[in-house]
This record gives C-alpha cells, sequence and structure tokens, in this order.
C-alpha cells in the first residue's frame, strides 16, 4: 500500500459512490486498508470481525456486496458465505472469498457456497475495485 499517496491525488470513480461494501475480517489491518480504500473511492464500508457479528450487520445494512475471509474464529468464510447464500433476502448478493491460501480446492470450495470470486491476499486495490465493478450493478 503507497501511504504517499494522498487522499486526492485519484478521483474516485462514480461508479462507486454510495455502493455499500461489508468486509468480514478478523484482520484489523485487513478491514482498515479495505475500509480506506474503498472509503476514498465513495462506498459506504461496513466491517465485522466474524461471520457472527456479520450476520447480524448484513440484515441491518443490506450492503451491495460482502468480501469475507475464509479463515476466520467461530465461523469461516465458507459458512458464512453458505448461511447469506441460503437467506432468500441475500441471496443475490454478491460474496467475494478472501483468502491467503491459492490452492484449486479452496476456490471450488468458495464457487460450491456461492461465492461469485476469490481473491488471495494480499489483494491490490485495484482487485477490490475491479471486483466491485464487475459484481454490482447501477
Amino acid at each position: 500500500m503507497d501511504t504517499a499517496v494522498s487522499a486526492n491525488s485519484e478521483p474516485a470513480d462514480d461508479r462507486l459512490a454510495g455502493v455499500k461494501v461489508m468486509v468480514i475480517d478478523d484482520s484489523k489491518t485487513i478491514r482498515r486498508t479495505a475500509e480506506t480504500l474503498l472509503g476514498k473511492q465513495g462506498c459506504e464500508v461496513i466491517t465485522a470481525t466474524d461471520g457472527f457479528e456479520a450476520l447480524a450487520k448484513i440484515a441491518q445494512h443490506q450492503p451491495d456486496l460482502i468480501f469475507v475471509d475464509i479463515m476466520m474464529p467461530r465461523l469461516d468464510g465458507y459458512q458464512t458465505c453458505a448461511l447469506i447464500k441460503n437467506n432468500p433476502k441475500f441471496r443475490d448478493t454478491p460474496v467475494i472469498m478472501l483468502s491467503s491460501k491459492d490452492s484449486i480446492f479452496d476456490k471450488a470450495r468458495g464457487r460450491i457456497v456461492g461465492s461469485e470470486q476469490y481473491l488471495t491476499k494480499p489483494f491490490s486495490k485495484d482487485e477490490l475495485i475491479n471486483a466491485i465493478k464487475e459484481h454490482v450493478k447501477r
């Protein structure tokens, strides 16, 4: 992450303005990084530390897209994604898995539980933004 770049050096993408994005990750660093990057693009970012906290916040905030880490305590990303996709109200909400694991098995398991995409950590700002552009129809 380039911290020397000012917030005004790059124009925000109008297509992302007002998009509600949830980031579920037990890493404070990942949550903060995503919040900062996406906030600069005009997204409204909701964060949760695990699947249990996320499920309550999803019902409350109704995000347009959800990024979920796979390796989390209590309720992992696969379980969280499956619960989201089994709820008729949120079935069509795009879920993008985040993981440091990059095996075909992990990616396939993400698809089986209903995720739309799988990003490997460390992800770039462009990967996050492109995932939102690809999956959120405005």
